[in-house]
């Protein structure tokens, strides 16, 4: 796969479509690879006429790893937080969101539809609000506006995303992943078990297992403010698309991100939790292709 220089950093992406096709960019979550958008979602975006852009965040996967920045205590910056202040942390949500902003320079693209899941998700509100000329559309995926009073995710499942695995062997980093994938699977949208170890396995011998970059990544997310009203000023059309059976971030989560957005459209997804199977890329396909050719459409009309 290709890199580009975006940012300061070095960030490894897969392109699929027709170049002059419009954009859309994909932005994955914590601790999460480009490879966890699944393939068939991005043939079937680009089949649909899309250019799909799926790429690794700063600190995951082949991307660059910020080796030279310190390893955060996760506990002690929600500590700083629970207690009103603004701890300082190697990076935020915004440099990640500069990152997405300069791959698209790099690709020599202005405006995108920029899809973000779960912590991808706050990225992509972040373009949206930092970067409003470069968003073409925003679809923000079982994620949430950060608001401090929201319905916490299930303890349980919450530990078990942020666990490390029991050593750095292969095959314990492969029960690890195998492990989380379970938690957050979707009840109404199972997954085969050879499905789930196929994408331990690709996850694990993909890239090197790096926590101090894990920890970075945990305390953008942890130190990231509430977006609420931020999200009041995004005049870009707007999908929002939640699991009914979340357990990471529960559907008032996106409740309150469609409802921060003037306009956005809200779909709650029943028996659908916080993860990509194969089964959910027909529900993913129809409800985001839909609403890329609908604003596209709507586009055209308007000159």
């Amino acid at each position: 796969m290709p890199q580009a220089k975006a940012n300061g950093i070095d960030i490894e992406y897969e392109s699929l479509g027709r170049d002059s096709d419009p954009l859309v960019l994909l932005i994955m979550g914590f601790g999460a690879q480009l490879i966890f958008w699944p393939e068939p979602l991005c043939e079937g975006l680009a089949a649909r006429g899309f250019r799909v852009v799926r790429f690794d965040n700063r600190d995951i996967g082949k991307s660059t790893h910020l080796v030279g920045l310190a390893a955060p205590d996760a506990r002690a910056v929600l500590a700083e937080v629970m207690a009103g202040r603004r701890p300082e942390v190697p990076y935020t949500l915004d440099d990640m969101a500069s990152d997405a902003v300069g791959l698209m320079d790099a690709l020599g693209v202005e405006r995108a539809h920029v899809v973000g899941a779960s912590m991808g998700g706050m990225i992509a509100q972040l373009i949206a609000i930092n970067h409003p000329k470069r968003t073409k559309s925003l679809v923000s995926i079982m994620s949430t506006t950060g608001r401090r009073d929201l319905p916490a995710g299930d303890r349980e499942a919450l530990s078990t995303l942020f666990q490390p695995p029991k050593s750095s062997s292969r095959e314990d980093l492969i029960d690890m992943s195998i492990l989380v994938q379970k938690t957050l699977a979707s009840p109404g949208f199972p997954a085969t078990e050879a499905e789930i170890r196929a994408t331990a396995v690709r996850r694990t011998d993909r890239a090197p297992y790096d926590p101090a970059g894990l920890a970075r990544q945990s305390a953008a997310l942890i130190a990231a403010p509430p977006r609420n009203a931020l999200l009041a000023k995004v005049r870009c059309p707007a999908l929002v698309l939640h699991g009914g059976a979340d357990l990471v971030v529960p559907p008032a989560g996106g409740d309150d991100t469609a409802q921060s957005i003037p306009g956005a459209e809200l779909i709650v997804v029943p028996g659908m939790s916080h993860d990509f199977g194969l089964p959910l890329v027909p529900v993913y396909l129809r409800h985001i292709g839909d609403f890329f050719e609908s604003v596209e459409a709507r586009a055209a009309i308007a000159g």
